[in-house]
């Protein structure tokens, strides 16, 4: 049962919540790079299901995010895990010529979905399209501090955007902002 989740529902629907920092305008101005660079770095945290067929199931994710070289936008690379059930995930996102376009598993072509669009809204929240075939959607991300972040990911039923997906992240790597290290 667990696998099959993890097959089918976390790959589509998690690794979203992964690409929290993979959406902005087709300005790539400093806002939307502060906002990537604030994403850098590993992130850990819970997450749940909170709608559909496997509503309450839990998860953890692990992921590392980087910014490309010269360019706007970043990569992130890591796994969720139920039980002992882990699926790798990555996503990547760049600014093109008409905005900010993405995929995530390979984009929709593959066994994941197309970043299509989105906005960078300040410099705490970001919210972006996502689509495959009939599923469609948002995700928005909020980075109140320096070292936490929170994700939900919503499909449009009918008219509707409805939540499926919320995680919690902490940063943990040696670059935390405000962190003090020991003596």
């Amino acid at each position: 049962m667990k696998s099959a989740i993890l097959s089918s529902v976390l790959p589509m629907t998690v690794a979203l919540a992964a690409t929290a920092g993979l959406a902005g305008k087709a300005v790539g101005a400093e806002p939307d790079k502060k906002f990537f660079r604030s994403v850098e770095g590993k992130w850990v945290g819970p997450g749940e299901i909170v709608a559909g067929k496997y509503k309450g199931t839990k998860f953890t994710c692990n992921f590392t995010g980087s910014t490309p070289d010269g360019k706007v936008g970043m990569s992130l690379d890591g796994g969720c895990r139920v039980g002992m059930f882990t699926q790798q995930m990555s996503a990547t996102v760049q600014q093109g010529r008409q905005g900010y376009k993405g995929s995530f598993m390979g984009g929709a072509a593959g066994s994941g979905l197309d970043i299509i669009g989105g906005n960078v809204v300040d410099p705490h929240k970001v919210v972006f399209t996502i689509n495959r075939n009939q599923l469609r959607g948002v995700m928005q991300a909020l980075v109140p501090d320096d070292n936490s972040m929170t994700v939900t990911v919503a499909v449009r039923v009918d008219e509707q955007l409805v939540p499926v997906i919320g995680m919690k992240l902490k940063r943990v790597d040696a670059v935390e902002v405000g962190s003090i290290a020991p003596n």
